[in-house]
């Protein structure tokens, strides 16, 4: 058992400690609560800890920033319907953005392929363990990518393919979903490992994981969510700020970024940093992501902090790269915030998180210590 006392402690819950202890036992947090101010032995004071950060949405091992085609298993573009692709079968444990996102408090990263395709495969949770993929794994499948608006048209609209336009990716998703609706319901069937994957989808087990920048395209994969009753969350949400009557009706959870990018396409002619409050203020539930590596999965509270600026509360600001990730990916019960039972995933800050002076002094996953300053 270890305890972590003096520090203020921001739990990503209602109840934070501004002097409290944190403790620590095989693994998980035993308890978070208030102390003595005046207490004897307080090695952590003035020290901050939150959780450990959590990317939503990234492409970390898969497509390394440095090493572009040999380093680059983002995308399986030979055709443009692949749900059998897993992101955990691309990982490259040395990317150096594991090392180097323990600077950013980074614990879990949900792993994703790209969006070249309008079914791209399995996304993956992984943890910052410093250790082969398997060994950093947290959760194999939770969710499927899929792609709508300018990245599919035209990649495959070059090659004169299908889809070249909006209604041909609207056309192929749905046309995968009836095709895993047909083989879910054969009773005497060869396995298919694609189809597999979309029954997961179908039986809401997984959700379909949209990439969808224009509020035309989110419109579209709220739609075609509806037709076939599956759960769905919005990567990107570019124009979610455009449509929030929509998005709130549908109760859809939003992933919005990357915030810290030229506009290098038309997708991105409304992008700004007050989307997230915006939604946060309609009752959405929202996380703020990276893209990794269009942004540095180390830079995440960056992005934050730039929420902040446009008027989100710091407290709201902790929770979209704590607790509400955890709750999109449906493992609040086990990460994303500081309480009693779940795994004890967390920084240690020389000071406010959110300033951008301060810098993590120590981080633990699963209560192992993986960096020192």
């Amino acid at each position: 058992m270890k305890e972590f006392s003096g520090a203020t402690i921001l739990t990503a819950t209602d109840k934070d400690f501004e002097v409290g202890t944190l403790i620590v036992e095989d693994g998980k947090i035993k308890g978070v609560s208030a102390i003595n101010e005046g207490a004897n032995s307080l090695p952590y004071r003035g020290k901050v800890i939150t959780p450990g950060f959590i990317d939503a949405h990234c492409h970390i091992g898969v497509y390394e920033e440095s090493i572009q085609d040999e380093g680059d298993d983002v995308n399986e573009m030979t055709e443009p319907v692949t749900p059998d692709v897993r992101a955990i079968d691309g990982i490259y444990h040395e990317d150096p953005a594991f090392s180097e996102s323990y600077l950013g408090g980074l614990t879990t990263f949900c792993v994703a392929p790209g969006s070249g395709n309008v079914v791209g495969g399995q996304i993956c949770l992984i943890k910052n363990r410093n250790d082969l993929p398997d060994k950093m794994l947290y959760k194999e499948y939770i969710g499927m990518k899929v792609a709508l608006g300018e990245n599919p048209k035209r990649i495959y609209g070059s090659q004169k393919k299908k889809p070249m336009t909006r209604m041909g990716i609207a056309a192929l998703l749905r046309e995968t979903l009836v095709k895993a609706e047909n083989y879910r319901d054969k009773k005497d069937k060869e396995k298919n490992l694609a189809m597999e994957a979309m029954v997961k989808v179908l039986e809401g087990e997984v959700p379909l994981r949209a990439h969808a920048h224009r509020a035309d395209d989110i419109l579209t994969a709220v739609r075609i969510a509806k037709e076939f009753g599956v759960k769905l969350v919005i990567e990107h949400c570019t124009e979610g700020d455009r449509i929030l009557p929509a998005l709130k009706e549908a109760n859809v959870p939003c992933i919005v970024g990357p915030s810290f990018t030229s506009r290098s396409k038309y997708e991105l002619r409304y992008r700004n940093y007050g989307t997230t409050k915006a939604l946060n203020d309609a009752g959405i539930l929202t996380a703020i992501m990276t893209d990794h590596p269009v942004i540095p999965t180390r830079e995440l509270r960056v992005c934050a902090i730039a929420a902040i600026r446009e008027g989100l509360e710091p407290k709201d600001a902790l929770k979209m790269i704590t607790i509400n990730p955890a709750k999109i990916l449906n493992v609040d019960s086990e990460i994303g915030s500081l309480e009693a039972g779940k795994s004890a995933d967390f920084a240690v800050w020389s000071g406010d998180p959110f300033d951008a002076r301060t810098y993590v002094e120590e981080l633990y996953v699963d209560g192992v210590l993986v960096y020192k300053k």
